[in-house]
């Protein structure tokens, strides 16, 4: 089975799935290309979790070996991006037990946000609206943070989410909500981009 070419930031659920199977059945480059792919998903998705950069780090190598080792026996291929995210969770989860005490913060939004313009004024506009967003996502509880970034940021389903995060839909709605609500109270009613949700 011949994999498609994996392009953009995010893996989509059928790249993913047709990595999966790809790799499921022995082709090398299809493991190599999934392994590079979820590691820059799972990566931005520690930063925003995790809180701490050796953790997120810990949280990534966690979600890669696992990849690794489970890649030949995973049931439902449509269900690995999903899948990524419960596992580097849980690995944040497990490093933050460890550090209990420390306050949870974010590292960084700066390779989730990527500067989109050219010019020196909108160079300095895109850094300004990362400076913007990252002080408005790290004043957010960290749950409520957690369910932006995965349905926001990275595209999943509510079901989607709800999988990850091991709460219901009905939750991962309330959150969203609340997170939004905060986020315009945060950033003074007036979201630094615009958005039709």
């Amino acid at each position: 089975m011949k994999s498609k070419k994996v392009t953009g930031r995010a893996l989509s659920h059928e790249q993913c799935a047709d990595l999966v199977r790809s790799a499921a059945s022995g082709d090398a480059a299809s493991l190599e290309r999934l392994l590079k792919r979820a590691q820059e998903v799972a990566g931005r998705f520690s930063r925003s979790v995790c809180g701490h950069a050796g953790d997120a780090e810990d949280a990534v190598q966690e979600a890669l070996i696992r990849t690794y080792r489970n890649v030949g026996r995973i049931r439902d291929p449509e269900a690995f991006r999903p899948w990524l995210y419960r596992t580097v969770r849980n690995a944040c989860l497990v490093g933050r037990r460890k550090r209990s005490g420390e306050p949870a913060r974010i590292s960084t939004l700066d390779d989730t946000l990527p500067g989109f313009s050219r010019t020196p004024e909108q160079l300095a506009d895109a850094a300004a609206l990362r400076r913007q967003l990252r002080r408005a996502l790290r004043a957010l509880p960290g749950p409520y943070r957690e369910v932006v970034f995965l349905r926001e940021l990275e595209g999943l389903s509510t079901q989607e989410v709800a999988r990850v995060t091991g709460i219901s839909e009905d939750n991962v709605k309330t959150r969203l909500r609340r997170a939004r609500g905060q986020l315009r109270q945060i950033l003074g009613g007036n979201p630094p981009h615009p958005s039709a949700h």
